[in-house]
């Protein structure tokens, strides 16, 4: 039980404080089969190694509140599973936030000079910060100051088409496998379903995908 407490905490306080709007972005998930497939597991944004036994795909939306507690659970889920678990991250920023696709560029400005993760793990923290902001650019900047990035180079990255672009593809795979919502979740590139979007789900889904838990 001990091994289980941290995530349970999480999650307890996690649904207590984001209430019905938490609960509105899980009954829009419903429309999604439960048997829904990806293609193979890939993507630019990769943390973990290529020959992790698990792999967990997320569509994610850096305004979405779901999506920011979904970021606490998996860090821990890498940190217990080490090198047998890697996490890919693909950009579905949803157009009911005002400031997610800028986000996502900031994310990528930040990949450019090879700090995405730490950009997105900066996002999410400060998300309750920067979505209400009066002016979210500047407060990119600052992270971009704080990551220590180049930040002419930031500046200038964020008008780049090429950033758009690699947004935009996410967008289209992930409409292409059925996501409407955040956070999606595949497993092995098997879909999540909404009811196993927790700790303890997503650890009951690791331990199945794992080769030697299966049985003969």
């Amino acid at each position: 039980m001990r091994r289980y407490l941290p995530y349970v905490i999480v999650t307890f306080v996690a649904l207590a404080t984001f209430g019905s709007g938490f609960v509105l972005y899980r009954a829009r998930r419903a429309a999604l089969p439960p048997e829904a497939k990806g293609g193979p597991a890939s993507g630019i944004h990769v943390r973990g190694k290529a020959g992790a036994l698990v792999t967990i795909e997320e569509f994610g939306d850096f305004q979405c509140p779901p999506c920011s507690i979904m970021s606490i659970v998996l860090a821990k889920l890498e940190e217990e599973y080490g090198a047998r678990l890697r996490v890919i991250f693909h950009h579905f920023p949803l157009a009911v936030h005002a400031h997610a696709r800028e986000a996502a560029f900031a994310a990528e400005a930040a990949g450019m000079q090879g700090r995405f993760w730490e950009m997105h793990d900066l996002l999410y923290k400060e998300q309750a910060d920067w979505s209400k902001a009066p002016n979210v650019p500047a407060l990119f900047q600052s992270y971009a100051g704080t990551l220590k990035l180049d930040l002419d180079r930031f500046k200038k990255d964020l008008a780049n088409p090429e950033l758009a672009a690699r947004v935009d593809a996410d967008q289209k795979l992930g409409a292409s496998r059925g996501v409407t919502s955040t956070p999606t979740l595949f497993v092995n590139t098997l879909l999540l379903p909404p009811s196993e979007l927790n700790p303890a789900g997503l650890h009951k889904a690791i331990e199945a995908a794992l080769p030697e838990k299966r049985k003969p």
